[in-house]
């Protein structure tokens, strides 16, 4: 039942004296179980594409810890794949993609109907998910957003400034929106797929929306997630999304009236008492702890964890991290977070 799972009341906007907590990257690295599955699989896009163990490493922070929501393992980078683009994964560094820069690249994506077929295995862990989860856990999916995902498409990796999209956004303005559009057309259904097989939440990551200033911004961050957001809605009338323009600063203010997403997710570079008097006002925020005190713990952990439920307590509020958790953090401080947002 909806009305028993803390996360859709927050999302709802109904504010409670515990808030609900779920961690970015919660399955990861950091586990030691999750580090023999992915041993198992073989490799990170086998493990992607395994809808058994994908699930099941999904699961494995619910198990350990309680959380009151589990997100979908998978990877932004699964759709340009599905689009066409060929994606591996080098060790120790990261992804790498062929690259999107003239009109010839673009021209040989697949259509955004095909995309379903190398997906499909990513709907079963969706539909594993929601029949193996605890009945007060909710099952988010997500996507990345149009200008992130476009970012790694162009520069066939990740880049510190991305650079690469920026030149192009500004050399072939049509190609740059061109592929913007068919990334946007491509999440619609991805994530209409998802929710069609179970997930109860959505939420938009855009990695990279601090890059963007002023009226790019607006453009290639907000118009997307609005587009998004609506056709969500009026395929799924009643699912939520959240919306997460990590480093956007002052673009936080009026996101979520923008486009439509019913929490706005942040990063630790707002402080919780001005997002609090500024973005909390009109929505549900998601946030904000450091991921660096998943590392360091101690009573600075406790402190700051206590700070952001504080400032948040008047409004409706998901405890998260201000961006994922990262691989050397003590499994230890995670299970002191908890403890400490829910009073133990």
């Amino acid at each position: 039942m909806a009305e028993t799972k803390t996360l859709l009341r927050a999302l709802a906007g109904e504010v409670q004296d515990v808030p609900p907590i779920w961690m970015m990257r919660q399955a990861g690295r950091y586990l030691p179980e999750y580090r023999a599955t992915r041993a198992q699989a073989g490799d990170f896009l086998s493990l992607c594409y395994n809808p058994e163990l994908a699930a099941e490493v999904t699961l494995q922070p619910i198990r350990r810890y309680g959380f009151d929501a589990a997100i979908l393992f998978a990877d932004i980078l699964l759709v340009p794949q599905a689009l066409g683009a060929d994606l591996w994964f080098v060790t120790g560094e990261g992804p790498r993609l062929s690259t999107i820069t003239q009109q010839s690249d673009f021209d040989a994506l697949k259509p955004v109907e095909d995309i379903h077929e190398t997906l499909a295995p990513v709907y079963e862990t969706v539909r594993i998910l929601s029949r193996a989860l605890p009945s007060e856990t909710t099952l988010i999916g997500f996507a990345g957003a149009p200008w992130t995902v476009a970012t790694y498409m162009i520069a066939g990796r990740g880049t510190p400034d991305q650079g690469p999209a920026h030149a192009l956004r500004e050399e072939n303005t049509a190609l740059f929106e061109a592929l913007l559009d068919r990334i946007t057309a491509a999440t619609i259904e991805y994530l209409s797929a998802q929710i069609e097989a179970g997930a109860e939440v959505v939420k938009i990551f855009d990695s990279w929306a601090g890059s963007l200033k002023g009226e790019a911004f607006q453009k290639y961050a907000v118009e997307p997630c609005r587009t998004i957001t609506q056709a969500v809605k009026a395929r799924h009338p009643g699912i939520p999304v959240i919306g997460f323009p990590r480093q956007a600063g002052a673009g936080y203010v009026g996101f979520a009236k923008a486009t439509g997403v019913d929490c706005v997710a942040l990063d630790n570079s707002v402080s919780p008492d001005w997002a609090a008097e500024n973005v909390q006002t009109d929505v549900c925020v998601q946030g904000n702890l450091a991921s660096s005190h998943m590392v360091t713990g101690g009573q600075a952990l406790v402190d700051e964890t206590r700070q952001i439920i504080k400032a948040f307590s008047k409004g409706p509020h998901i405890f998260n991290l201000g961006h994922g958790i990262t691989p050397d953090a003590d499994p230890g401080n995670v299970q002191l977070m908890i403890d400490t947002v829910r009073g133990k």
